[in-house]
């Protein structure tokens, strides 16, 4: 690997307002709300996969960008050498919130087990993992804001340090109804790439 160089395979941008996949609009938003929305893109890319329906609002938003940007690659039956990377601000935020409702008041005590299974940050990079058969390294960050620097140090450290060769890495959040994705599969291969993995280049498919 030149210089430890790292490529950008894909990459997929997924907002309230649109779906861009390797610069490209996929879709827009015409006054949908966030559920409306993700349930139009998921007929959109013309899924079949019920557990998505089971899920709560950041995994489907993590679940469908991944969707997109994992299209160029070869199916597989088992990923052993894929990892899993998500940075995120919110975490399990949403769900916390709509759970605590749940269990505030003595007298209307129900909590809801479909609320609780979301109500950890790292449910997301799970479920990624289990629909692309990625049995590498799968973990979760929490920070501030979208920080492409740490995000390449992490992707860094699990190509030296595991015997991972391809990433499917991000930022993956959802708060408030504000969807916030940023997918990108990484690998040291130049072949087919879209861009170098640098801090520049994150930040202006972040930016988008």
């Amino acid at each position: 690997m030149k210089d430890n160089q790292l490529y950008i395979n894909s990459y997929v941008r997924l907002t309230n307002e649109f779906l861009i996949v390797d610069g490209k609009t996929v879709a827009e938003n015409d006054g949908m709300d966030a559920k409306e929305w993700l349930s139009f893109i998921y007929k959109e890319l013309i899924l079949n996969y019920p557990k998505f329906f089971k899920m709560d609002a950041l995994c489907k938003s993590g679940f469908l960008a991944s969707e997109a940007v994992m299209r160029k690659e070869p199916s597989a039956e088992i990923r052993e050498d894929w990892a899993v990377v998500c940075l995120g601000r919110a975490g399990s935020l949403d769900d916390d919130r709509n759970y605590q409702e749940t269990i505030q008041l003595k007298e209307n005590y129900y909590p809801s087990p479909s609320v609780f299974v979301y109500t950890l940050a790292n449910i997301v990079t799970g479920e990624l993992a289990i629909r692309h058969r990625i049995q590498g390294e799968s973990s979760c960050y929490i920070c501030e804001r979208f920080d492409a620097k740490l995000l390449i140090q992490i992707v860094q450290d699990v190509f030296a340090n595991t015997s991972a060769r391809h990433v499917l890495c991000g930022w993956a959040d959802y708060d408030a109804a504000c969807i916030d994705v940023l997918l990108t599969t990484v690998s040291s291969s130049e072949k087919e790439s879209v861009a170098c993995l640098d801090i520049s280049t994150l930040s202006d498919f972040y930016g988008r």
